[in-house]
């Protein structure tokens, strides 16, 4: 049978008119940026292209035209070197901390995991040809010189939404009063306090990422990625001459925003096809629910089993009062005192069992993955932002109605009973999510299929340089008029001091005359 599949697929990539050879860049070893990444890689290869992946996770059944370089597997916190925290002791941690204590050293230090594993270094000794190359953008920027050495294109693509520093880089427009950056949390993002907040923190990241965190990655570059064709670009040019930006966002849920022709949304692009199912034991569980599923799940790095004692036994308590059966990712066998509605495993088929229509509220950290899957399936949320981009993510799903917040500091029966009995029994929440739902996949093409055309127009117009905005070329003052605003403030000045100096003169030259007159008069 295998040898049949092999020998169908090469009919098909025979058939294929143009493929391209593609090296796919995604080592962050975050299973939830693998979930997002890996269908692009695959899919690329399903439709002829032939793909090498630089990547953190082995999948075991690829098609046979999708080559797998994978990386020292190493988490963020090993990499930091420490041990992995209680991931709700970073609850309160601000933007400008988040990005001090894990996301600058742990991109650093994510990226020399990268360069220095030895399968990778003999992939760079090689003598390789690329026609285009894809990379993650996520504080891995030394990657990007990749694109550079193969002469190819640059894609990037992100597992968040839209990009502030990108914004600044390529001269798409910012919009600093509605589009908050992707790390900061505010809780009224239009208040003047918040869009002061918000500039502050986004001049505070661009200032340290171009000027002392792209040095680091130019110093890995040098290090690790040798003989590179001459002169280099800078790992700042490279970026800002990308082909092409892929975001993990869509405008029916995330904030309306204005994009330059090559920076494109394909939120939800995991979703678009998927042929998982439910293990047999799990699909019995959800068709037997006859009262509706309470399914819980603080994604990959926070771990439900770290809850401090009152919260853990707040939410047992509640359950323990509901008709509804829960499912809950619970990672440890400690669990004691469990109700007799309470499933617990450590790891669920998270898309799955959203997509089962017995499930009726989705309990989450408001990670964006997971919150796209409730969008996909039309399940409302109650959300527990943590940190990152999570309450930014979660104030969407409450403004769009079909969620609530719960803040971690405020977890108590009494609030967690009345949330969960608000989203159960009030029906607007339910037709508010399938509402979003509906619109998330009303598009002329799915998401995938958007990635997909888009990778491919790129390298069919040999990089579309034409799409990218010229006004990159152009210096800050240039790109934003002040040249021209200055020389119009300085001759409007200018003319209401010539003005003010005749009315003056003329004062002056009529005032002896008036004087005169009046000592004839006397």
């Amino acid at each position: 049978m295998e040898v049949i599949s092999v020998i169908l697929f090469s009919f098909a990539l025979a058939s294929v008119g143009e493929s391209a050879n593609i090296l796919y860049v995604v080592p962050f070893t975050s299973k939830s940026h693998y979930i997002m990444l890996k269908p692009i890689g695959v899919e690329l290869a399903k439709r002829g292209h032939n793909v090498t992946v630089i990547v953190g996770h082995r999948d075991p059944k690829p098609p046979p035209n999708y080559h797998q370089i994978i990386v020292d597997h190493k988490e963020i916190w090993e990499i930091l070197g420490g041990k992995r925290p209680n991931v709700f002791t970073m609850v309160d941690i601000s933007a400008e901390k988040f990005h001090e204590t894990i996301l600058w050293g742990g991109g650093l230090g994510m990226t020399e995991t990268a360069l220095n594993t030895s399968d990778v270094q003999k992939f760079l000794a090689e003598d390789n040809h690329f026609d285009l190359v894809i990379s993650e953008q996520f504080f891995q920027e030394a990657l990007y010189v990749l694109a550079h050495k193969y002469d190819s294109p640059l894609v990037l693509i992100t597992t968040f939404g839209n990009c502030v520093r990108h914004n600044i880089i390529t001269r798409n427009p910012l919009q600093l009063a509605t589009v908050v950056s992707e790390f900061l949390n505010l809780k009224e993002p239009t208040s003047f306090w918040s869009r002061m907040r918000n500039l502050y923190f986004t001049v505070y990241e661009y200032v340290w990422w171009k000027y002392w965190y792209l040095e680091k990655q130019e110093q890995l570059v040098k290090k690790y990625i040798h003989n590179l064709p001459q002169p280099v670009p800078s790992l700042y040019e490279l970026q800002g001459n990308a082909s092409l930006i892929l975001l993990n966002g869509h405008f029916s849920f995330d904030t309306p925003t204005a994009y330059l022709p090559n920076v494109v949304e394909v939120g939800g692009v995991h979703l678009s096809k998927s042929d998982g199912k439910l293990p047999p034991d799990l699909q019995k569980l959800l068709d037997d629910a006859v009262h509706g599923v309470v399914y819980v799940n603080f994604g990959s790095n926070v771990r439900s089993s770290e809850l401090p004692t009152e919260k853990k036994n707040a939410f047992l308590n509640v359950f323990r009062r509901l008709r509804q059966t829960v499912i809950w990712k619970w990672e440890d066998d400690t669990l004691q005192n469990i109700p007799k509605n309470l499933v617990l495993r450590d790891w669920l088929p998270q898309k799955e069992i959203l997509s089962h229509p017995n499930v009726k509220v989705f309990i989450s950290h408001g990670g964006l993955i997971g919150t796209q899957e409730a969008i996909f399936y039309g399940v409302p949320i109650i959300g527990v932002p943590i940190y990152s981009d999570q309450y930014n993510n979660l104030l969407q799903v409450e403004q769009h109605g079909f969620g609530r917040i719960l803040e971690y500091k405020n977890i108590d029966e009494m609030s967690l009973q009345i949330l969960l009995d608000d989203i159960l029994n009030n029906e607007s929440y339910s037709i508010k999510a399938k509402e979003v739902s509906k619109r998330f996949k009303d598009r002329p093409l799915s998401a995938m299929d958007t990635a997909i055309f888009w990778i491919e127009y790129v390298i069919r117009n040999k990089g579309a340089n034409f799409m990218k905005n010229p006004a990159r070329d152009l210096s800050w003052m240039a790109y934003s008029m002040l040249d021209v605003y200055l020389l119009i403030l300085f001759v409007v000045l200018l003319s209401i001091y010539a003005v003010f100096k005749v009315i003056k003169l003329l004062t002056k030259a009529t005032l002896p005359d008036s004087k005169v007159h009046k000592k004839k008069r006397s």
